[in-house]
C-alpha cells in the first residue's frame, strides 16, 4: 500500500472511531511497523489534521477535510456502480443513512475508500446475509461524503446526478 493510500486510511479510520486508535492496531490494519505510523501522523499533523497520541492511542480532535450530505435514489443494482463513482472521484463515503417512518433515522458506518472495500462491500450484501438499508425506504437514502476540497464534493454531486442517482426534489 502506498504512503498516500495509507495515510487516507488511516485519517478516515480515526475519524470514525469514537476512541483512541493504538499505534500497534494501527500497523496491524495496515500492514506497516509503528515507526511507519509515527511517521504516517507527523506528515498527517503537518497536512494540518488535529491528531492527538494519548496514552491509549490516537484520536482524531479536527480535520480539514469536508463533508457534504447527498440524497440519493437507485436500484439495488446500482449500488456498485454509485460506490465506484464516489470513491473514483477522490470521496469516502463515510455513511448511509435513511429515515424510516417508524423507527426514525437508521445509519451505519461505511468509511469505504476504494474500489476493493466497494468491491467487500458489494459481496457481504450479494451473499445474502444482509440487505442495504435503502430497501426499507424503497431505494431512497442518504450518504455522507468526505473530500478534501468543496470542488471536488461539487463533482461527486455533478456525477451523481448526470447518473441520475440524485433523489427527485433535492
Amino acid at each position: 500500500m502506498k504512503a498516500e493510500k495509507r495515510r487516507k486510511g488511516i485519517v478516515n479510520l480515526l475519524l470514525a472511531e469514537d476512541g483512541p486508535i493504538s499505534g500497534g492496531e494501527l500497523s496491524a490494519r495496515f500492514g506497516v511497523s509503528r515507526q511507519i505510523i509515527v511517521h504516517d501522523i507527523s506528515v498527517l499533523k503537518a497536512e494540518g489534521f488535529e491528531i492527538l497520541s494519548t496514552h491509549s492511542g490516537y484520536v482524531m480532535r479536527a480535520s480539514p477535510l469536508i463533508e457534504r450530505v447527498f440524497k440519493v435514489h437507485h436500484t439495488t443494482e446500482e449500488t456498485e456502480d454509485e460506490l465506484n463513482l464516489i470513491v473514483d472521484l477522490e470521496g469516502t463515503v463515510v455513511d448511509v443513512f435513511v429515515w424510516h417512518k417508524a423507527y426514525g433515522k437508521m445509519a451505519a458506518k461505511l468509511n469505504i475508500t476504494t474500489r476493493e472495500q466497494v468491491t467487500q462491500f458489494i459481496e457481504n450484501i450479494r451473499s445474502g446475509k444482509s440487505v442495504e438499508l435503502m430497501s426499507v425506504t424503497g431505494g431512497y437514502h442518504y450518504h455522507t461524503v468526505r473530500a478534501e476540497t468543496q470542488d471536488e464534493l461539487d463533482k461527486i454531486g455533478e456525477a451523481l446526478e448526470k447518473r441520475g442517482y440524485i433523489a427527485p426534489g433535492n
